[in-house]
């Protein structure tokens, strides 16, 4: 079993930065070197949408065309620790952000993530 908990959720203005955060654990104890790790977002009256995700032992990473030169997808080994870096934040943006996982594979759609954490809200104004 795979636990996530999302955070560093905010109101921000247009332009600003935001850092998110996917503590990772596992029932077992048991690393995450054979995960992969994503970000999806859901806007209000809007499907859920792939944002980034990362390979957790080659640190390959993907990412949506919308957030591509402005997101950055991490991940922290001693912290079991998945981090989302938004820069030049823009009121599109503003959705809640869920962290998600899955055993090996780089996927943008979430029904192939079977682990889902809680979400934050992420607010951009303009």
């Amino acid at each position: 079993q795979v636990q996530l908990v999302e955070s560093g959720g905010g109101l921000v203005q247009a332009g600003s930065s935001l850092r998110l955060s996917c503590a990772a654990s596992r029932s077992s104890g048991r690393t995450f070197s054979s995960y992969t790790m994503g970000w999806f977002r859901q806007a209000p009256g809007k499907e859920r949408e792939f944002v980034a995700a990362i390979n957790w032992s080659d640190l390959n990473t993907y990412y949506a065309d919308s957030v591509k030169g402005r997101f950055t997808i991490a991940r922290d080994n001693a912290k079991n620790t998945v981090y989302l870096q938004m820069n030049s934040l823009k009121p599109e943006d503003t959705a809640v952000y869920y962290c998600a996982a899955r055993t090996w594979g780089l996927r943008i759609v979430g029904n192939e993530y079977p682990y889902w954490g809680q979400g934050t809200q992420v607010t951009v104004s303009s």
